[in-house]
């Protein structure tokens, strides 16, 4: 008999499916299965942390809000100590299921393959999203004789569905009549591979748009039609949107007043029927593949030979704000003073970036602000915290998309800007670059705190008047924390930042270093925020600095 193990299976389901990449922490039962999955030809990249492990997953094809396709396979207390007290018993499969598209243990090993299959399968239709698969400690390296299992085959593709063509023709005449009309594209257009079909709708229409932060780069940030500048204006004064994509929940501020106008008109395009009408209900829902319902927009407007014209009021006002807004930016950029603010080091570091790196980003003002400054000009080409705002993204998302870089060798630099806090939650992944020899530039923003911080004297002071724990702010960390020594601990090289100087030479040589892992530890101005946006929320924080402030003088 030619005997396999369920860890085999596994792995060979898993190779069946074409998965090449495989990030974990293993231990016990799933040891076997790690091995296994590097004898079946799939690349291994071991973590330090399991929250790591799920970014690192995610980026490669927060999970269930910010639908992306990912399979998780969990190791489980043997069948026979079930409700027993075993060690780590808990009902994952439970518990997984209101958080997953489909969670599932297989009930025997001839099960394996098509449970896999189901998993792999349910992750890419329609919505992308997580599935979890349970295996049970006794099934690791339990056998089963080859000629019992049932060989399932890769599945294929998700079907691609086009929307009705009358409600196509009804959108094009909602954007015929439109005055102000906008278009949002989001992350659904990205994944979708909507680019080509997309850049020539909107240049044959002439209609200006706006990406999400995750369709950053399906059209380049450069691009003439781009008014991602003008983002507030647009959407509060656009008569028509038509959504690519895109969902109406708080990145989109729900489509509501008043960061929009009361009677904009909102044309939906989604692959998922239950998200039309979330919040507001659209003019035209338009249900189908991103991709194919674009280029049926496309072909109507090509028919009908319409475009909007460039010379308009709408697309004065918007020309305007962004110059305006860019005047700003420059202003704050510009700045010699020491230590730095968020835009002087963002302007520099968007001069060295090449045009095809793959930008990483998390954190609070150092992901918003990094937003706008730092241009994405090809698809896919970025990642940050997503719909559900998932902080420790990051590292996990870096290390998976340096693993893939080595596989294509495409001769694309991978580059992680951080927030000092957004480092914290997986800074140990920077001994997992540097055992893998992935060569990641890391940028730490370090403002000494969670928006903002203090300043190394002020913290002295603070420390002198009593018990920290009581005195110094909630948002306040470690003033000019060493995060650089983090990484030479590991064998990575590690700068300290504190002028554009310097920023300039140490970015420079780490872009040059293609053999292992560089972090650059830029220290700012703790006091650096957004341009006029103190909002009430970081009123909040702020509020607990002139109390300190005051006591110390």
């Amino acid at each position: 008999m030619d005997e396999v193990t369920g860890a085999q299976l596994i792995a060979e389901s898993l190779s069946a499916q074409r998965v090449d990449y495989m990030f974990g922490i293993v231990g016990v039962p799933v040891i076997e299965v790690a091995m296994a999955a590097q004898a079946a030809g799939i690349r291994y990249v071991g973590m330090r942390n399991e929250q790591a492990v799920r970014h690192a997953s995610e980026s490669m094809k927060c999970l269930f809000p910010s639908c992306r396709p990912v399979v998780v396979i969990g190791g489980s207390s043997d069948r026979n100590q079930e409700t027993a007290g075993a060690f780590q018993e808990f009902p994952q499969v439970e518990a997984c299921r209101l958080y997953s598209k489909f969670s599932a243990r297989p009930s025997s090993l001839e099960a394996i393959p098509s449970v896999i299959e189901k998993a792999v399968r349910s992750s890419m239709y329609g919505r992308p999203g997580a599935c979890y698969v349970d295996i049970a400690g006794d099934m690791v390296n339990a056998t089963v004789d080859r000629s019992k299992v049932r060989v399932v085959s890769c599945c294929p593709p998700p079907p691609v569905a086009l929307a009705d063509h009358g409600a196509i023709t009804e959108a094009v005449s909602v954007l015929k009549a439109a005055k102000r009309p906008i278009v949002i594209v989001g992350k659904g257009a990205a994944h979708g591979r909507a680019e080509n079909a997309l850049r020539e709708f909107v240049e044959m229409a002439g209609l200006p748009f706006l990406p999400t932060p995750m369709g950053k780069g399906v059209l380049p940030d450069d691009h003439a039609n781009c008014v991602a500048a003008a983002r507030s204006r647009a959407l509060l004064q656009a008569d028509v949107v038509l959504l690519l994509g895109a969902r109406l929940n708080w990145i989109l501020h729900f489509g509501l007043p008043p960061r929009f106008d009361p009677d904009v008109k909102f044309i939906q395009v989604d692959l998922c029927p239950e998200e039309m009408g979330n919040n507001v209900r659209p003019c035209v829902a338009l249900l189908g593949d991103i991709n194919a319902v674009v280029t049926q927009l496309l072909e109507c407007v090509r028919k009908e030979g319409w475009n909007y014209p460039t010379e308009t009021e709408w697309w004065s006002t918007l020309k305007d704000k962004i110059t305006a807004n860019a005047k700003i930016s420059k202003a704050l950029a510009v700045q010699s003073a020491l230590p730095m603010n968020y835009y002087t080091v963002f302007h520099h570091v968007s001069q060295l970036l090449p045009r095809d790196c793959i930008i990483v980003s998390e954190g609070a003002n150092t992901m918003d602000i990094g937003r706008t400054m730092l241009n994405n000009y090809l698809p896919r080409h970025r990642l940050d915290a997503g719909t559900f705002g998932t902080m420790g993204v990051g590292l996990g998302f870096a290390i998976a998309a340096a693993v893939v870089e080595r596989t294509e060798n495409k001769g694309r630099r991978v580059v992680c800007v951080e927030g000092d806090s957004a480092f914290g939650f997986s800074g140990m992944e920077v001994e997992t670059m540097c055992r893998y020899n992935l060569p990641v530039v890391i940028i730490v923003v370090n403002n000494n705190g969670i928006y903002s911080g203090v300043d190394p004297g002020t913290w002295r002071e603070m420390a002198k008047m009593g018990d920290l724990t009581s005195i110094a702010p909630p948002v306040s960390l470690l003033p000019e924390a060493r995060y650089d020594e983090i990484m030479t601990a590991f064998g990575g090289r590690g700068f300290l930042v504190r002028t554009v100087e310097e920023l300039h030479s140490s970015l420079q040589l780490s872009l040059s270093d293609w053999e292992r892992p560089s972090l650059l530890n830029v220290l700012i101005d703790p006091s650096s925020d957004r341009k006029q946006q103190v909002t009430s929320r970081l009123a909040l924080h702020f509020s607990f600095l002139p109390r300190v402030l005051t006591e110390l003088t």
